[in-house]
């Protein structure tokens, strides 16, 4: 396997992994475990990242870190979503009420 092969495949693998995540985030209208800041970081990284293998031509980096900043987007929409869900009283926070299952 070429080394540009394996980091395709390598970012195929990170990016399923944590798509999945935001997919059961979403589903489970749950901030429990949760933290903004989490996603704060990811977007601050994957803007550096983003940069940094732009700068080398490395473009599975690009890719890959222009996906994680989408991710990180869009589970802070998410995020907020969710929130406010628990705020109105349709999920909580803790337990994400209202969930439809998680998997």
């Amino acid at each position: 396997m070429g080394a540009d092969a394996l980091g395709w495949a390598a970012s195929a693998v990170l990016l399923a992994t944590l798509g999945r995540q935001v997919w059961v985030q979403w589903r489970s209208r749950s901030t429990a475990g949760v933290s903004s800041w989490l996603f704060i970081g990811q977007v601050t990284a994957s803007v550096g990242f983003t940069v940094y293998s732009w700068m080398l031509d490395n473009w599975v980096f690009v890719f890959t870190n222009v996906a994680l900043l989408a991710t990180a987007v869009l589970g802070q929409a998410i995020y907020r979503r969710n929130r406010r869900l628990a705020e109105a009283g349709e999920a909580t926070p803790e337990d994400g009420a209202g969930a439809h299952g998680s998997t």
